[in-house]
């Protein structure tokens, strides 16, 4: 008979807690059930959710594979922690993105692609007299389908002689050929060209078009004796010299340099165009000869999911089967508010917020239970009435007999949860402590905590003075993705917020305001993009602060005794960092079956420097402690210092102030490096009226923090700048002096404005899908 006392434990306990900045934490979290985490950036709770309970059920699994796998995980380490009962295998879904790849798309990411490719193939149309092809060759990504000119990437790229010559009124000589190297190279190539005969002094214009063309575009590479034209103070002797022209430079680069600066000035002289054979479709004419439902599978592919699913009307009963398949997969893409996507929409262009909802939906079909999904901000980039979607599919998931783990800051997904843990009270060595770990209610008697503050607040939105514009910015009419002829007219002088569903055209509409827009002085974009793809590139580089900080360690009596001079202290070149990291801290583990990772280095154990550069110390501490200072306690060390403290202050200002001064790019989310970026710039000092655009700003952000974040901004506009933000965080909305609001709905349901107008009147919009969430905002319901 059954014991009742041998029952698993319901609970997922965590015992002595300290990665990163958790101080010894102990906490219980029920399984199966939807368990939020919660507290002010940097308060530790994705230290706790990811660092430690995940990053343990990794390491679990991977004491159950094979011996050699293990060997390999043991160089990633385990999660500092003194141990954890009751812990499933564990699923992430992080908001991370993997370097991007042209041929990564929608379809490829949920493996849409793959149905439809089988739909095709299985119940295409075939021309008469044609083989059935199999699924590869509806794919561009196999060479049984790519187009054999672009190579299945759609699209060709070309050298013209206006690209590579911009100023035809120069000589070879004075640099006509701008796509040439510069230095040693160029002077060589032009030598080389001298010495074949061709005139380097005439300018490029009244040069015979048959010598422009073989400058410019011959693959022959002659070798010639080049006898440089001697300078006084030394002698240069002839040597063989080989010609390559302006296309063959530039196209090798581009494809084969490993340097991301060479490439990108290499791109900058080609233009881009449709592949004339395939005309865009990257695949090959018998793939593109198939059809169902009288569309090819490239046409299809480009239309937004939700009329993707209308279109699958099968005509047979093999038909039937896969139509009801991919209609199934599309069903949870769409329920998460993204069927304004289609399957071939590029995954570079989606945000992180797209991309893990994307995975979401993907494992709602995954049939798993019994596992933990860690979730990382799910909300992000969502509007409200797509928030209510999302909790709907959590709710799924856990239903499915799975526990659900969420790092979130979104209010509505919180009160939608069975279990809230709250960490805090502060950020970095301020928090990493559980304040709370029980029902969501329970949190309302907890004093500390920041987000009981703003979970349980039902007070309306604060009253301020609409602020008057001092002109307006026009731009349109814009056709572009799905807006058709749409003008916009923003106020000057004012806090501006572009609202609408996902997929409705905000950043498209911003995206026309450029430096040359007629009104615009100063434009200050800042994006969410990443500000470095590898640990090398961190918070302190990519300020500038870390230049002055070498140059302070250089000037200590130790570093002057041995000749250290501020290049010593650079990670990135020989001398100082460590060579079997080459100054990175980290090495890349390559697990073989799964996506590779970092690691510590072994031998400086993630310092970055040497042992003889770590002896070098300023106020006590090594360059490599001063890197692992945050920015808070940075601010106090050198606070004497003014070059280093103006950054730090400004970092201070915009809420990083638990971010360390090493802390590399790869751990950085979206959000915080938009206000890195920001930061950046208010440093650089006031230099006449501004015009700020920046892409959803709070994102990853408590609503603490986003308190922090709109004083800066609103300060940015009452010292007579212009703010637009792209925005759906309603309290944002709420506290702006202008709304334009897109849609109604995403895709081919949205691109048009709405409603325009101060928050009040917006929130009356009958036909905006904005206007309900922002009228509970200002009236103070929850």
């Amino acid at each position: 008979m059954h014991d009742p006392d041998d029952a698993p434990d319901p609970y997922v306990r965590v015992r002595g807690a300290r990665e990163h900045n958790l101080r010894g934490v102990d906490v219980d979290v029920p399984r199966n059930a939807l368990a939020v985490f919660t507290g002010v950036s940097g308060s530790g709770k994705s230290s706790l959710a990811f660092g430690t309970v995940y990053a343990e059920a990794q390491r679990r699994y991977f004491e159950s594979v094979a011996p050699y796998a293990r060997r390999l995980i043991h160089q990633v380490g385990a999660p500092k922690v003194g141990e954890i009962t009751g812990l499933p295998p564990a699923v992430s879904l992080q908001q991370r993105r993997t370097a991007p790849t042209s041929r990564s798309s929608v379809g490829t990411v949920t493996n849409l692609s793959n149905s439809l490719r089988m739909l095709f193939s299985r119940a295409g149309a075939y021309p008469p007299g044609a083989r059935r092809l199999d699924s590869d060759a509806f794919s561009p990504n196999t060479a049984a389908g790519a187009c054999p000119e672009c190579h299945g990437l759609g699209r060709v790229h070309r050298t013209t002689e206006e690209s590579l010559v911009p100023d035809p009124s120069l000589s070879i000589r004075e640099g006509a050929i701008a796509a040439w190297p510069g230095a040693w190279q160029g002077k060589n190539l032009r030598d080389v060209l001298d010495a074949l005969g061709y005139d380097v002094d005439r300018p490029w214009r009244e040069l015979p078009a048959e010598q422009r063309e073989w400058i410019l575009f011959t693959d022959e590479q002659p070798v010639v004796t080049v006898h440089p034209v001697r300078d006084a103070d030394r002698i240069q002797r002839p040597y063989q010299g080989t010609y390559t022209s302006a296309r063959r430079y530039v196209m090798k680069t581009f494809a084969e340099s490993k340097s991301a600066t060479l490439r990108a000035k290499a791109e900058r002289f080609l233009t881009s165009a449709p592949c004339p054979v395939c005309g865009g479709s990257r695949l090959r004419p018998e793939a593109l000869a198939v059809t169902f439902g009288g569309r090819t599978i490239a046409e299809l592919a480009a239309v937004p999911l939700v009329e993707l699913a209308a279109r699958l009307d099968a005509t047979s009963e093999a038909a039937r089967v896969l139509t009801e398949d991919l209609k199934s997969r599309i069903a949870p893409v769409v329920e998460l508010g993204l069927g304004y996507l289609s399957l071939d929409r590029p995954t570079p262009t989606l945000s992180a917020g797209e991309l893990q909802r994307l995975r979401l939906a993907t494992q709602l079909r995954s049939g798993l239970f019994g596992v933990v999904y860690v979730l990382d901000e799910p909300s992000a980039g969502l509007h409200p009435a797509d928030t209510e979607a999302l909790v709907t599919v959590l709710e799924r998931l856990k239903r499915a007999g799975n526990s659900v783990f969420v790092v979130e800051h979104h209010l509505d997904v919180v009160r939608g949860a069975d279990w809230l843990v709250d960490v805090g009270p502060g950020a970095g060595e301020h928090g990493g402590r559980v304040l709370h770990s029980g029902p969501v209610a329970a949190l309302a008697g907890v004093a500390e905590s920041a987000t009981a503050r703003y979970l349980f607040d039902r007070s309306p939105a604060p009253a301020r003075e609409v602020r008057t514009p001092t002109g307006w910015l026009k731009t349109g009419p814009v056709t572009r993705h799905n807006l058709r002829g749409v003008s916009a007219a923003f106020p000057l002088g004012v806090f501006t917020a572009v609202t609408g569903v996902s997929g409705s055209g905000k950043s498209t509409l911003i995206g026309e305001i450029t430096g040359e827009t007629a009104g615009v002085g100063r434009l200050v974009s800042v994006d969410q993009k990443p500000i470095g793809r590898t640990p090398r590139s961190n918070l302190a580089t990519y300020t500038g602060l870390f230049d002055v900080v070498r140059k302070v360690f250089a000037a200590t009596g130790p570093a002057r005794e041995r000749g250290f001079g501020a290049g010593r202290f650079s990670f990135n070149v020989a001398g100082g960092r460590c060579e079997t990291c080459q100054g990175e801290g980290f090495v890349s583990v390559e697990l073989l079956f799964l996506p590779s990772t970092y690691a510590p280095c072994p031998d400086c154990g993630g310092a970055r420097y040497n042992a003889g550069t770590l002896e070098v110390t300023y106020r006590g501490r090594n360059i490599a402690q001063v890197l692992d200072l945050t920015v808070e306690s940075a601010a106090e060390f050198f606070a004497d210092t003014p070059a280093v403290a103006r950054s730090l202050a400004t970092l201070l200002d915009v809420g990083l102030g638990y971010l360390r001064l090493g802390q590399p790019a790869t751990e950085l989310s979206g959000g915080e490096a938009q206000r890195i970026k920001l930061a950046s710039e208010l440093q650089r000092g006031r230099r006449g009226t501004t015009l700020y655009l920046l892409d959803e700003p709070t994102t990853g952000l408590h609503p603490a923090d986003v308190d922090v974040l709109m004083r800066q901004l609103h300060g940015l506009v009452d010292a007579g700048n212009t703010v637009i933000v792209v925005e759906h965080d309603m309290s944002v909305v709420a506290g702006a002096d202008w709304v334009i609001d897109l849609g109604p709905g995403g895709g081919d349901e949205g691109g048009r404005i709405v409603a325009e107008g101060p928050p009040e009147r917006v929130a009356r919009s009958a036909e905006s899908r904005t206007a309900p969430y922002l009228s509970r905002t200002l009236s103070g319901i929850r």
